[in-house]
């Protein structure tokens, strides 16, 4: 009897460990993922806005008589396409608008990206002479292509340029009302000068584009922002 109560102990204790082996071995259930957010399912446009904070009071080192912004050119795109990157080399588009404020070859490159499914649209301005106005153009996005770059030349300059790169429309799941953004200097990597008025000095190989902490753009020690940008979507 006693003999028995042994054989049925020993049945149940192997029993026990089995069932823990295999409740140690089981892998843990995955956490749940968030739902992502909805997206727009329609287009929208918006007007973009440029406006220059680079004044004579604001950046008092060597300002030049002729100060002035070039026009600015951009796009709407999706995440295959930019037209600038902090550490990439500049496109030749990117580097002659840079250092001439010339639209050509950029407005090419953006329309190669459209033909390639990357970009939707191109926008352009005229220039800005006058700091009490603004540079005005209009922008459309879809679901497919929610960021926009803008860029346009700081002139004179030997390849100082200001804009935004991958800026997002999308929050929420729904289109942004507005959006500002505070712009600052960059420098493009296509030439070495470092005054407004510098000698052409092409840099060979180019360098990547950096932002732009050259003394004309530092103020107390910190490099300010030469411009605001801002997104007004359109009714």
């Amino acid at each position: 009897m006693r003999a028995l109560r042994s054989s049925l102990f020993a049945i149940a204790l192997l029993a026990l460990v089995a069932c823990g082996k295999s409740s140690k071995s089981a892998p843990p259930a995955p956490p749940a993922r968030p739902a992502p957010p909805a997206a727009p399912t329609t287009p929208a446009e918006y007007t973009v806005i440029i406006k220059s904070t680079w004044t004579k009071a604001n950046f008092p080192l060597e300002y030049p008589s002729d100060a002035h912004f070039s026009g600015m050119i951009g796009a709407s795109h999706n995440a295959r396409y930019s037209i600038f990157a902090i550490g990439r080399k500049p496109t030749r588009g990117l580097e002659r608008l840079s250092e001439e404020g010339k639209h050509s070859p950029l407005n090419d490159e953006i329309k190669a990206a459209i033909d390639q499914g990357n970009a939707l649209m191109l926008f352009e301005s005229g220039g800005l002479k006058n700091w009490k106005d603004s540079m005005v153009a209009t922008v459309r996005v879809d679901p497919a292509h929610p960021l926009v770059d803008v860029v346009n030349m700081v002139a004179p300059s030997p390849d100082w340029f200001t804009g935004a790169t991958d800026v997002n429309l999308i929050e929420n799941g729904a289109w942004v009302s507005s959006r500002r953004i505070v712009l600052r200097a960059y420098d493009s990597g296509g030439d070495d000068g470092t005054t407004y008025k510098a000698a052409d000095k092409d840099a060979n190989p180019k360098k990547s584009t950096t932002r732009n902490t050259n003394r004309h753009f530092v103020v107390h020690g910190t490099a300010q922002p030469v411009a605001i940008l801002t997104f007004v979507r359109k009714s």
